[in-house]
């Protein structure tokens, strides 16, 4: 999610995360109350930051959570969804989408454009 749908899709954030611990995840990271936020990149071009959605560990592996929501700005997504990519790649981390109904095909769409094969986690 970009950082202005947050706020908004609240309850979405806080499913993930349950379902995260439920499957095994730990030392879940979000930016909702009660967890710590996690790290946040500042991209130097424009000073603006990128902050993945949720970071967890799992079998001692660091993994990063992008939620996909429908967004006004794509490109913006598009831009932090390469980041975190490119980022997770260098790093020996994984990277994961999870997506809710009505998103599937947004989320699709979103994957193929930026040409990464990925199976997006549905809730």
């Amino acid at each position: 999610m970009i950082s202005e749908q947050k706020e908004a899709n609240k309850a979405i954030l806080l499913k993930s995360v349950n379902y995260l611990e439920n499957d095994g995840y730990e030392d879940i990271k979000a930016d909702v109350e009660g967890l710590e936020t996690p790290k946040s990149y500042t991209k130097q071009s424009d000073k603006s930051t990128i902050t993945p959605d949720i970071v967890a560990f799992k079998n001692g592996r660091k993994h990063y959570f992008e939620i996909s929501q429908k967004s006004d700005k794509p490109n913006q997504l598009k831009t932090k969804w390469r980041f975190l990519d490119v980022y997770t790649r260098a790093k020996n981390h994984n990277f994961k989408i999870i997506t809710t109904r009505g998103n599937y095909k947004f989320t699709q769409e979103m994957l193929s454009d930026l040409n990464l094969q990925k199976n997006a986690i549905r809730l």
